[in-house]
């Protein structure tokens, strides 16, 4: 059975991980887009408070506080939001936990609770979905990450999990198509991204923790996902250089490792900037939420253009058709001004001998 999205003002959308950062950008576009909205997260505090600013702005939402890593938590999720809206059209797994410490000194349980939110949560709500959507066609998006493909140091749990959430979400889809089952299946690898992250990270370096520059806009993971609620993708890459680290990183490993081992070390991914009181260290216990942005303030790209290169291949085709075009023509206008003064200088010097 073929998939068919509707549009997004249409949608009923359920965001897991909805109480900040890319989840929270997420629920207010697709709610200023017309779209009914579903948020979940730990937080209930910070979900009260994004539920009544989306209200207030017009749109509509709800919001039910539950841990995704623990059993059943997915299908009470469903539930909530089939009694409220009656259905649900696309299903976004944003939730995910992180650390910033050396492989040696994160503890099992540590590793392990980074697994059960981004990975085993993501899994078991992917399936709940999936089931639901089976019936009336919709779009699954999972979040994963440009470190899907290309680990960097400090943050290996993290890593690993992103890995395993890209490898589960390309078996689905696969498995999914197999069947004919009308579900849309995206993975969005966004690259560094300016949200409270490195805040709510556990951290067991030395100073706070940061994200590598160059960072990107929220607001830009949050297009990506809406996109795909309503254009089928298989995935899209959020910031140009999370292109570097999907596509060349994986051919040339051992040199991506000693880059990586450059640009991975404490001194780019930590700061002078401690989190915002509140926040630090939620890995297993909620903190304050409700930020979109991270309190670090930095520079950060407000475009991708090859986020726009994928949602828009043949704009882009014919755009870069046309760059090259134009280059030809100047190629060729001026090899043939070359020509006319040699041509020129060649007959001046033969009048000259006769």
């Amino acid at each position: 059975m073929a998939v068919s999205l509707k549009p997004l003002s249409d949608q009923v959308m359920v965001i897991v991980g909805g109480s900040s950062g890319i989840g929270l950008a997420t629920a207010r576009r697709a709610a200023a887009a017309g779209a009914k909205v579903v948020l979940a997260a730990r937080n209930m505090e910070a979900l009260d408070e994004a539920v009544v600013a989306i209200r207030n702005k017009g749109g509509t939402a709800t919001a039910l506080d539950l841990d995704i890593a623990e059993e059943g938590s997915a299908k009470r999720l469903l539930d909530h939001a089939l009694e409220t809206f009656g259905r649900v059209d696309t299903w976004v797994n944003d939730a995910a936990a992180a650390m910033y410490a050396r492989v040696e000194d994160v503890t099992t349980d540590e590793h392990r609770r980074v697994f059960d939110v981004g990975y085993f949560g993501l899994v078991e709500a992917s399936l709940v979905a999936a089931r639901h959507l089976k019936a009336e066609g919709g779009a699954l998006i999972n979040i994963g990450s440009v470190l899907s493909n290309r680990a960097i140091p400090l943050q290996g749990p993290y890593c690993a999990m992103k890995a395993a959430v890209m490898q589960f979400t390309d078996t689905l889809r696969m498995e999914l198509e197999q069947e004919g089952a009308p579900v849309s299946v995206t993975l969005i690898k966004p690259a560094a991204i300016d949200t409270m992250y490195p805040e709510h990270a556990r951290n067991k370096l030395k100073k706070p923790a940061r994200l590598p520059q160059p960072l990107y806009d929220p607001e830009l993971v949050a297009k990506a996902i809406c996109f795909a609620a309503h254009k089928q993708r298989r995935s899209l890459i959020v910031g140009g250089g999370g292109l570097a680290l999907t596509t060349f990183a994986p051919s040339l490993p051992r040199l991506a490792d000693k880059g990586m081992e450059l640009v991975g070390g404490e001194a780019t991914q930590t700061t002078e900037v401690p989190p915002a009181p509140g926040t630090a260290d939620n890995l297993f216990e909620p903190r304050r939420d409700g930020r979109v942005e991270g309190n670090q303030e930095p520079f950060k790209r407000k475009t991708s253009l090859l986020l726009e290169a994928q949602m828009h291949p043949l704009a882009a085709a014919a755009v870069l058709g046309s760059v090259a075009a134009g280059a030809l023509f100047l190629w060729a206008k001026e090899e043939n001004r070359d020509i006319g003064t040699a041509e020129a200088q060649r007959r001046i010097k033969a009048a000259g001998m006769s």
